[in-house]
C-alpha cells in the first residue's frame, strides 16, 4: 500500500467519514500521475478574421465525435446591421448549400429602457432552403459592437440521420439595443457534413472563431 493510499486508510472514521488528517496539502511530491480532468470538450482548432469575407473550418469535423461546439468571440461585422450567418457542406468545402429546414426566434431589450419584447421571426428561418442560416442578425459596426455566442452541430459524420444543430448568439445592434438570438433545425441530408463557413450576410468581419470537439 503506497503512502498516500494508506494515510487516507489510517484516517478513516467508523462512519467512513475522512478526518482532517486524512489529507495534506503542503505538498504533492508522492504523486507521480494525475488523472484525466478534462471536462469532456476538446480544443480543435481556431480562426481569426481581419475584415475578411468568411471563415470557413474544413477539417476538424468527423467521426471522432458524436457533437461539435463552435465558440463565437467578438464577431465584429464591417457593414453596419449585418447579420452573421453558416452554411454547411458535404464535399470538403466546394460548396456549402445543404438543404435545411430551421426556426428562428429572438428576445430584446433596448439601452434606454424603451423597447423589449419576444417575438419569432419567421424571415431568419428556412424552409428546405439551401441557404446560408442566420445566427445572429442586424449587428452594429460601432467599435463596440459585436456578436458572441455558440452553435452546436450534432454527428455530423451520421451517413444515417439529419445533421441537427442549436444556436445561441448574443449580439448589440445598430439600434443599441442587447438581442438574444436562438436558432435550431437541421441540415436534411444523410451525407457526412465535413465543412462548414462563415460569413456576414454583407461585407467583410472580425473575429475569433473556435472548434471543440465534445465526447
Amino acid at each position: 500500500m503506497g503512502a498516500i493510499a494508506r494515510n487516507i486508510a489510517n484516517n478513516i472514521t467508523t462512519s467512513g467519514v475522512f478526518t482532517s488528517s486524512a489529507f495534506a496539502n503542503s505538498s504533492v511530491t508522492g504523486i507521480t500521475v494525475l488523472a484525466n480532468a478534462s471536462d469532456g470538450i476538446t480544443l480543435i482548432s481556431s480562426q481569426t478574421a481581419s475584415n475578411s469575407a468568411s471563415i470557413s473550418f474544413t477539417t476538424g469535423l468527423d467521426s471522432t465525435y458524436k457533437a461539435y461546439k463552435f465558440m463565437f468571440s467578438n464577431c465584429h461585422p464591417r457593414t453596419d446591421g449585418a447579420y452573421f450567418t453558416f452554411n454547411m457542406s458535404t464535399d470538403s468545402g466546394s460548396n456549402y448549400n445543404v438543404t435545411k429546414t430551421t426556426t428562428f426566434f429572438t428576445t430584446f431589450h433596448a439601452e434606454a429602457d424603451n423597447d423589449n419584447g419576444l417575438q419569432y421571426n419567421t424571415p431568419d428561418d428556412l424552409a428546405q432552403s439551401t441557404g446560408f442560416q442566420t445566427l445572429c442578425r442586424d449587428i452594429g459596426n460601432g467599435a463596440d459592437e459585436s456578436c458572441n455566442g455558440n452553435l452546436q452541430i450534432f454527428n455530423p459524420s451520421s451517413t444515417t440521420y439529419v445533421k441537427h444543430f442549436i444556436g445561441n448568439l448574443n449580439g448589440y445592434l445598430s439600434s443599441d439595443l442587447t438581442r438574444n438570438d436562438f436558432s435550431a433545425g437541421y441540415g436534411n441530408t444523410t451525407s457526412a457534413v465535413n465543412a462548414v463557413r462563415f460569413q456576414m450576410s454583407s461585407g467583410n468581419f472580425d473575429g475569433t472563431i473556435y472548434l471543440y470537439g465534445i465526447k
